[in-house]
């Protein structure tokens, strides 16, 4: 028997697992004309296992789908250990893994927030607005503020560069709308009284991170921060915002109503499907995020007698897209490099949180919000961090002003805060009572 064993060539046997690896691999991967087939594919097929697996743990959904594009994505670790070493190298990293075509995962991604921001604006009709506008504004201008603050002056004594420190700190300063709203409405509290607070907040916060972006590009190309694209950038999302509430009402709102009064389903579905992309385009096009469009197309759904049924049928292309976003962010996270960076993004996270969440709550109590409903907020707004820190770290790496390392190290601060949120909220759930109790 030992010299049966002595005569099997395990050499041989590796070499054998690879080629077949390779083989599979190279006829999923390099057929470019149905690459995009192929990952979509893919992505619904083991999104679907992931989820239902973290469903049957009693996770959030969201988390399941970060899971299944990091097992799948071109940057998972998973493919060093799949792929024979000679086919390892820097030029093979975009073609690896099992999703490929990245450029149009980030189409559909970017579909799936404009779509989950124009649902849960239907939730949200302009008297619900109105009655937190004020208060929205104040508390998220200080939670941010206080947060980019703190994390600039925490980030330099840790070792990094003024220019890494203060877009590392602007990042982290903008709680993500997408992963808020997606972990809410699975919670089942998008119409909970504190949501409308934290959702007045996110759309604050989405301007100002506009602001940001403008401002950062111009310090690190120029040197100084131009205040007229400041206060360009003000003037219109105000501008839109009001036209929303004013010309939108009047004119759009009753042209949904007559498409809703030929009671059928498909005409009524392309209608508000175009308002949603038509108001996005718009924002995108006065310089402002698409996500603020969306919510506000789906305000002026919400005006109309119609909103119930548009959201009906709006809700499951909604579904598939924000899947796919929340895949394909996972799919781009290089955590193979985590323990580069593993004591720089525990220190960034912990104050990240920390002054994301005393912040909120120093807003909360300046303009006098109850306890209970100033504590949840708070809790909500203070881990999760999302499509915003990416974009601005990537822009700060595009032009050539920040460290290429922050690229990926804000792709794992990003999971890891989107994987405490919903535990977060959860907390918030078993300390308000608490104090409540002791008040009485």
């Amino acid at each position: 028997m030992d010299n049966f064993a002595q005569q099997i060539d395990l050499s041989g046997i590796s070499d054998t697992l690879n080629q077949i690896s390779s083989d599979l691999l190279g006829a999923v991967t390099y057929t470019p004309h149905t690459s995009f087939i192929t990952d979509l594919a893919f992505i619904m097929i083991i999104g679907a296992i992931a989820t239902l697996a973290f469903f049957k743990i009693k996770q959030p959904l969201i988390i399941g789908y970060l899971f299944a594009g990091m097992l799948i994505g071109p940057l998972s670790p998973l493919w060093s250990w799949v792929l024979p070493a000679e086919s390892q190298s820097s030029d093979m990293l975009a073609s690896t893994g099992i999703l490929t075509d990245v450029s149009a995962l980030n189409l559909f991604s970017d579909i799936g927030v404009i779509l989950l921001l124009f649902v849960i604006g239907i939730e949200f009709p302009y008297a619900k607005i109105k009655s937190t506008g004020k208060m929205a504004i104040g508390v998220g201008t200080i939670g941010l503020f206080a947060t980019l603050g703190a994390i600039f002056y925490v980030a330099n004594l840790l070792g990094l560069n003024s220019m890494d420190s203060l877009f590392i700190a602007a990042a982290l300063s903008i709680s993500s709308t997408a992963v808020i709203v997606k972990i809410l409405e699975d919670m089942g509290r998008i119409r909970n009284e504190s949501t409308i607070l934290v959702l007045g907040i996110l759309i604050v916060e989405d301007v100002i991170a506009v602001i940001l972006i403008s401002s950062l590009q111009s310090v690190a190309l120029v040197g100084t921060v131009s205040v007229e694209s400041i206060i360009v950038v003000v003037i219109v999302a105000i501008g839109l915002i009001v036209g929303t509430f004013t010309l939108g009402t009047r004119f759009i709102t009753p042209l949904i109503d007559r498409v809703a009064a030929a009671e059928h389903r498909e005409i009524l579905l392309l209608s508000v499907l175009g308002v949603c992309f038509g108001y996005a385009l718009l924002a995108n096009i006065v310089g402002l995020s698409v996500a603020i469009g969306a919510f506000l197309a789906g305000v002026l759904v919400a005006e109309s007698k119609s909103s119930e049924v548009s959201k009906l049928l709006a809700s499951p292309i909604k579904d598939m897209f924000v899947a796919i976003f929340f895949i394909s962010v996972g799919a781009l996270m290089d955590v193979s490099q985590l323990q580069n960076y593993i004591f720089l993004s525990i220190a960034l996270i912990i104050v990240a949180i920390v002054m994301k969440f005393s912040g909120s709550i120093l807003g909360n109590f300046l303009f006098r919000q109850k306890r209970g409903k100033a504590i949840h907020s708070a809790f909500t707004l203070a881990a999760p961090r999302g499509e915003f820190s990416i974009v601005i770290i990537k822009t700060g790496v595009d032009i050539g002003a920040v460290s290429t390392f922050l690229f990926p190290m804000i792709g794992v601060i990003s999971i890891v805060t989107v994987f405490l949120a919903p535990y977060m909220i959860k907390a918030s759930d078993k300390i308000v009572p608490m104090l409540e109790k002791e008040n009485v």
